[in-house]
């Protein structure tokens, strides 16, 4: 049986981008780089509790062959990482409430893959189970 999502894996052709964005601007730690003869090849991100963000310089050890569309983190508090993203120089788009009933924007990695944050709320279909009503 599943228990949870472990890790996400992606690829960057720029791995110190990668990590200067995700750690040092969205604050996650850097659970553990991957090496081969002794040069960073990829790196895991602790992501909350025991989800993680893998990536892989592209070619190297990457396990999947194209990159990915996008992916979501969730936040408890979305305006102050809006702002604090803004403030770091990145562009975000829109923050708004979603069709699933909770609050998101988005913004776009060193490597073009899109991240959506969302600050979940009580009417959140993630919490309430209920089917998702959209119109786009």
């Amino acid at each position: 049986m599943i228990h949870q999502l472990a890790h996400v894996c992606f690829n960057t052709p720029d791995l110190e981008a990668t990590v200067r964005f995700y750690h040092e601007i969205l604050g996650l730690e850097v659970t553990f780089h991957f090496l081969k003869k002794d040069e960073k090849i990829g790196c895991y991100f602790h992501a909350g509790k025991q989800t993680f963000l893998e990536c892989f310089v592209r070619g190297e050890g990457s396990v999947v062959q194209g990159d990915i569309k996008h992916f979501c983190l969730q936040t408890l508090d979305i305006a102050a990482l809006e702002s604090s993203l803004q403030a770091a120089g990145v562009e975000t788009r829109g923050r708004k409430m979603g069709a699933d009933g909770s609050h998101q924007f988005w913004c776009t990695d060193p490597n073009g893959i899109d991240i959506e944050f969302q600050e979940y709320t009580p009417e959140s279909r993630q919490l309430t189970g209920k089917d998702c009503h959209v119109d786009w």
